[in-house]
């Protein structure tokens, strides 16, 4: 099979990355995509960064191994954190794209010079360097807000019920002045999933996430490696989990239709 016509896979933890695959599927509508969640070792923003590296790397080689992906996009912030750049060292023959915190946006776009900016994430993402990295570079211009939310994306796994949306968010938000917030940043690729709850918090702020622009610049790095799909066709999207899970395909494609 020639190279260009193989595969982009999309790997999370299990269903966050369907954010990320909405806007890439709508960026690359040609292409073929295998999504996978590794939902057998869910959740990710638990474990040490070690545990989240050592998964990426295996589940790379499986989808190389038996997809035979031309591209890896890793839509998982705690994920890109752990795993990307080392990933990019060990895969260097293939285009490895991770997201990241939409801070600058979040900063830049605000309009006002100082904004109050949430920064919603797993406690893993949190304490990574990468997420101190950025901070540190654009808290001159922002009081960031870090606030970590552990469980969030259990419940979104789970189907995203509103009552248990509604009252893990309540118990996150408790001690948040909601209504001084500018902006707020969704740092897991799960809280796109429920994005309408989560601005109903916020009446002045806005929301950002870096779905788009990982689809982008995973356009962009297809574009300089020669690896656009060049047929005209409709690409064809498969979606497997770790677990074995049989109704992980339909739940990720209901969240799919939301995006």
């Amino acid at each position: 099979m020639a190279k260009n016509k193989r595969p982009i896979s999309v790997i999370d933890s299990g269903l966050g990355g369907i954010s990320v695959l909405g806007h890439l599927l709508e960026e690359l509508p040609s292409e073929d995509f295998v999504y996978f969640g590794d939902t057998a070792n869910a959740p990710y923003g638990s474990k040490t960064t070690e545990e989240v590296l050592t998964l990426t790397l295996d589940n790379i080689k499986m989808l190389e191994d038996e997809y035979y992906a031309k591209a890896v996009v890793i839509a998982c912030n705690t994920a890109t954190g752990a795993a990307a750049e080392k990933c990019r060292e060990i895969y260097s023959h293939m285009p490895i794209i991770g997201i990241e915190p939409a801070i600058k946006p979040a900063v830049t776009l605000s309009g006002k010079e100082a904004p109050r900016v949430l920064v919603m994430a797993t406690p893993l993402t949190l304490s990574q360097e990468k997420f101190v990295h950025l901070a540190e570079k654009y808290n001159p211009n922002a009081d960031l807000i870090p606030l970590p939310c552990p469980g969030l994306s259990q419940v979104i796994e789970s189907g995203g019920d509103e009552k248990a949306v509604v009252t893990l968010l309540d118990k996150l938000f408790e001690g948040v002045e909601c209504h001084n917030i500018d902006a707020v940043v969704l740092g897991c690729t799960h809280y796109p999933l429920i994005k309408e709850y989560i601005a109903k918090y916020f009446p002045k702020a806005v929301i950002y996430d870096g779905g788009l622009g990982t689809a982008l610049q995973t356009k962009r790095r297809l574009a300089e490696a020669g690896l656009i799909e060049a047929d005209k066709k409709a690409g064809k999207l498969t979606i497997i989990n770790s677990a074995g899970n049989t109704e992980f395909a339909s739940l990720a494609n209901k969240y799919l239709r939301k995006i």
